[in-house]
């Protein structure tokens, strides 16, 4: 049987003096990149820079909108309304396509980052906003959402192309939700576990939970984070294991 999968990374996450991630480096190795879009990270000059370097590798881009938390990095949950999730996706989305109008380039996904992402895996009303916030500015662009989530019910259900999305580096609940980062075990830091992890979710469609169950999902992309302290080595590892095993990296129009 033959494998495939889109890599993606977030990146273009500096801002102003602040660099976070090696972002030409990791461009190598994925095929698709979120770029952020200023709300939780990112700034102009980044989305540009971003933006011109990943045309050069021949990487997709996609919007990486995320709430308004400079701070907190977007990951801190924010009661928002529907309305202002959509709103939110809507003007973030339009300033990413603003720079790739300026290259002639196109946009190929939306993924939501960090709190929105987590909040519209379990909200189905908030999912649908975000959804519709992505439809109705391109019914063309893919939405990325966690695997078997309210996000990816409700792009399927609108009509959009969804990429049902796994983590390299995220332990899993029984539920199919990700650990929260609160928690001490949310992250996988031994490389040979994240890979086998990886492995597991593209041949078999699983992964197992933080208790022990086997949890089945879908894996049409691998997010491999660019701000960990050895992203470049792991994203390189991972690529080399991944062809070892005969699971082929590919553009997700070519899956």
């Amino acid at each position: 049987m033959k494998y495939t999968v889109d890599i993606n990374c977030d990146l273009g996450e500096s801002f102003g003096n602040y660099k976070l991630g090696e972002t030409e480096e990791i461009l190598q190795y994925i095929t698709s990149v979120n770029i952020a879009c200023g709300f939780h990270a990112g700034d102009p000059t980044v989305m540009r820079e971003t933006v011109k370097l990943a045309l050069k590798h021949d990487v997709k881009i996609g919007a990486h909108p995320g709430l308004p938390d400079l701070v907190g990095f977007g990951r801190r949950e924010m009661a928002i309304s529907p309305q202002e999730a959509y709103d939110m996706v809507v003007y973030q989305i339009g300033a990413l396509q603003a720079f790739l109008t300026t290259m002639n380039a196109e946009m190929q996904h939306v993924k939501p980052h960090g709190a929105l992402y987590n909040m519209a895996a379990t909200n189905p009303t908030l999912a649908e906003a975000v959804a519709q916030a992505v439809y109705d500015v391109s019914p063309q662009l893919i939405l990325f959402g966690l695997a078997s989530s309210a996000l990816t019910e409700a792009g399927e259900k609108i009509g959009l192309q969804t990429a049902h999305e796994v983590f390299a580096d995220r332990t899993y609940q029984a539920d199919g939700s990700l650990t929260s980062r609160r928690q001490p075990n949310a992250l996988i830091t031994n490389v040979e576990q994240a890979v086998q992890q990886m492995v597991q979710m593209v041949k078999k469609g699983t992964v197992i939970s933080q208790q022990g169950t086997e949890v089945a999902l879908r894996a049409d992309t691998i997010c491999l984070h660019g701000d960990g302290e050895h992203a470049v080595q792991f994203a390189r590892f991972a690529k080399q294991k991944l062809a070892e095993e005969r699971i082929a990296i590919k553009h997700l129009n070519k899956i």
